[in-house]
């Protein structure tokens, strides 16, 4: 059974930086893309896509909104994927999950991967993040 569990959330001032961490069972980290979505408060209910990792380690994806401020890695040994935050904005206050689904067919995929959130069927619980002074 896949499962995700996702921990690493605080509250950090404007900033500063925090590094979440998205724990996997039932798989490996390389054996499927992972992606990490936030859904911030408010009356929106779609989660936005931030970062993904293709699993044949091919290159990292970031949202223009976090490019260059956020970096995700993994470490098969231990079954998890990191994000790491720095810099953090008030606009970055959100719950974060991880999530992981399918293997995307083309050879695209093999190389890259994607932050849709259709192409996801298994998520986390999440884990809240609040930027504030």
């Amino acid at each position: 059974q896949v499962q995700l569990v996702e921990s690493g959330g605080d509250l950090v001032q404007p900033g500063g930086s925090l590094r979440l961490a998205c724990v996997v069972s039932g798989f490996t980290p390389d054996n499927y893309d992972i992606a990490w979505f936030r859904r911030a408060p408010g009356p929106r209910e779609e989660r936005e896509g931030v970062a993904c990792i293709n699993k044949n380690d091919g290159f990292p994806y970031y949202a223009d909104s976090v490019q260059g401020r956020f970096t995700i890695s993994r470490d098969n040994a231990k079954n998890t994927v990191y994000r790491q935050m720095n810099n953090l904005k008030p606009e970055d206050t959100a719950v974060y999950y991880c999530a992981t689904g399918p293997i995307l067919q083309g050879s695209y995929f093999d190389t890259y991967c994607t932050i849709l959130s259709g192409e996801y069927d298994s998520w986390g619980q999440g884990t809240q993040v609040t930027v504030s002074s």
